[in-house]
């Protein structure tokens, strides 16, 4: 058997010219993510008795939100390369250079989400519920622009897995030339790839709904995210000694979790229908138990996590 490599190259290159077009790997990837994600959540939307249509119309709303809203948390949650000493402040227009916050992303991709979903007449929770694990995936594909990028690895480490960079890279870092670091896109890649997987199992297995896979999926990501950020090396602001998005990803982990727990002991099972009208409601009713039919287990006995029985 042969033995593990002894490191993981970084890519020679990351933008490829189409005559005077480039192509940017960070782009591409970007561009992947999306694209696997609302191909999940067609899948998902037609499972809870949705048109997989309505996710196309409603992912032209998201998807310009969340990438100036990801920019936005980006700049100034890292503001030292744009305004501090030696900075460019017009390089905050440079998104091809890679730099996107995941919480800024999904905070303005939830409001251009909400107005797709206000503007199709369907539930904004059933929604949030049916995208979460395609966000997983998308964060995950877009992790390979990082490597491709070769910026926000860890520190140095001598595990097998040890990720190469450039020499400028390295003493950017603040390293030696040949020193090797630890690949956090690719710890991010493989934990919300495996994050994804346990929520559609738990989404199948207990019929989640009233935003709970959303709580799910902010719980899980910021789990990984906490440990994998203080890996990282690059320049971050501080607060307490901790790197800001520790500190956003702790809060937002506490307050995902303490959602899940009201909303469970509510009682919020999974919406009959998605849409808000009375109509198209009982209309896609029927299609929405066909095909749940299809993918869930049947259960006689109580679930655990679906709260407070009705006969209670």
């Amino acid at each position: 058997m042969a033995a593990l490599a002894a490191s993981i190259p970084s890519p020679s290159e990351g933008v490829w010219h189409l005559g005077p077009v480039p192509l940017r790997a960070y782009a591409l990837a970007i561009i992947a993510g999306i694209v696997a994600a609302a191909w999940l959540t067609s899948k998902r939307w037609a499972a809870r008795g949705g048109d997989p249509e309505e996710v196309i119309t409603i992912t032209y709303w998201a998807v310009p939100f969340g990438i100036v809203g990801g920019r936005i948390y980006h700049v100034f949650s890292s503001p030292d390369a744009y305004w501090g000493e030696g900075g460019e402040p017009i390089r905050a227009l440079y998104i091809w250079q890679g730099g996107l916050g995941i919480w800024g992303a999904v905070a303005l991709g939830a409001v251009g989400a909400y107005i797709g979903c206000r503007r199709e007449g369907v539930r904004f929770s059933s929604f949030a519920d049916a995208v979460a694990p395609g966000l997983l995936v998308a964060q995950a594909i877009g992790r390979l622009g990082n490597w491709f990028n070769q910026e926000l690895f860890g520190g140095p480490t001598t595990l097998p897995w040890g990720l190469e960079v450039d020499p400028a890279a390295a003493i950017s870092a603040g390293q030696e030339v040949g020193v090797l670091f630890h690949p956090t896109f690719l710890y991010e890649l493989v934990w919300n790839l495996a994050a994804a997987a346990l929520i559609i199992w738990l989404d199948r297995r207990y019929r989640l709904g009233g935003g709970r896979v959303f709580f799910l999926y902010v719980a899980l990501y910021t789990a990984g995210r906490v440990w994998i950020e203080m890996l990282r090396v690059d320049p971050a602001e501080l607060v307490l000694g901790l790197r800001l998005n520790v500190w956003t990803s702790i809060l937002l982990g506490v307050g995902a979790i303490i959602a899940f727990v009201v909303a469970t002991r509510r009682g919020a099972p999974r919406e009959a229908t998605v849409y808000l009208d009375p109509e198209r409601a009982a209309a896609s009713s029927g299609d929405a138990a066909t095909a749940e039919s299809d993918h869930e287990p049947e259960r006689t006995e109580a679930d655990p996590v679906q709260g407070p029985s009705s006969q209670m």
